[in-house]
Formats: structure tokens, sequence, C-alpha cells
């Protein structure tokens, strides 16, 4: 399967290099030029244990590349965002700037048929507006939300061997979308846990 994950910081790099090594095409996507030049040299820019092995032998295979240019998503049909939520300046709430401007440049370049799947800690109901910004601008296109569940200095592992994997969706498309995707951790018999868009928020919250 032809994947895109857009955002390569700690929880971006680690998906894409995993979702490489589990046999996909993978196109890491990041407006970092450093980051992505890091990346691409088969090196992470921060530590974590076994990454830069996956990264290197995903590379050589030829199943992963990093890029600036986001039209390079428009190769793909399932597209991770990825992008970090941190804590807004003026409180509690998330900053949701970058997965809104993720989610915007994305849908200049999905599909009919893609699947776009969100994998940052968003507050309920971040879900589904984004849904309708995915109708509105891309009727064809597919959302559903994937939280992950990485313990620093685990993140490898956790990801191509997860405990469960959780994802809220809308259609039976994108559950068998997903369910190809993680088609290695399935057989392994890793729980596939399907409900709505609020659970899959709350999950991570």
């Amino acid at each position: 399967m032809r994947i895109s994950v857009i955002g390569c910081g700690y929880l971006g790099a680690v998906h894409a290099a995993s979702m490489a090594h589990l046999g996909h095409e993978v196109v890491g996507i990041d407006v970092d030029e450093a980051k992505i030049a890091s990346l691409s040299a088969g090196r992470a820019p921060f530590f974590e244990p076994g990454l830069p092995e996956v990264l290197q032998s995903a590379s050589a295979s030829g199943r992963l590349r990093f890029t600036t240019d986001f039209a390079a998503a428009a190769e793909a049909d399932v597209h991770f965002v990825a992008v970090g939520t941190p804590q807004a300046a003026d409180g509690d709430a998330a900053d949701m700037r970058f997965v809104d401007a993720a989610f915007a440049t994305l849908l200049e370049y999905a599909k009919p048929g893609d699947l776009i799947v969100g994998k940052s800690t968003v507050p309920v109901g971040t879900a589904a507006r984004l849904a309708a910004l995915v109708a509105e601008r891309q009727p064809g296109a597919t959302l559903a939300w994937n939280p992950e569940f990485l313990r620093e200095g685990f993140a490898v592992d956790d990801t191509l061997h997860p405990d469960r994997i959780v994802v809220g969706v809308r259609s039976e498309r994108a559950e068998k979308l997903l369910r190809e995707v993680y088609t290695t951790p399935l057989a392994e018999g890793t729980p596939f846990v399907v409900t709505d868009f609020p659970t899959a928020e709350l999950v991570k919250t």
C-alpha cells in the first residue's frame, strides 16, 4: 500500500519507518528541511532505540523516502497526519494550528478514494470538524482517527507490535483500508478495536 506520513517529528518518523518496515511504500513529509535531511540520511533527529536501524533498512529497500514537497502526497492512497499539538500559549487547550495547516495543504493533493488518518492527540470534536472539511474539499476522500500508544524507548516495537489498534471510523471502507495497513500486527493477534470518532479521541486525552 502507498502511504504518506505528514509530520516527521517523533510520532511521524517512527510511524513512517515502521510502516515501510511492514512492507508499505512510504513517503514522509515535513516542512523542516534539516529534519528531512537527517531522516533521509538514516539519522533520527532525536534518540529512540531501534529507529536508526529501521530507518536505514527501510530506506535501503526503496520503500521509504522523505521530502519537504507536499505534492508527493498525491502518490499515496492512505495519509497519516502525525503533526504535533502542543499546549496553546493562552491556556490548557491543544494548539491546533499545525493539524489544521496539515489538513488544508494535504487536501490540495488528496484524491477520491483516499483515506486520511489522524494520529495526533486532539480535543474531542476535532475529527468530526475535520471530516466536514474533507467532505467539503475532497468529497471522495474519507477520514479516520487512529490514536497512537507509544512508550518512549519502545516506540518502534509499540508500532510494529502494538497491544491494541484503535480506529475511529464512519465507513466500512475506512475500516477495511486500516485492516490492510495493519495486516501484519493483526496476523500476530493484535486486537483491532473499531469505534467512533469521539471514543478514538478520548482514548488519548
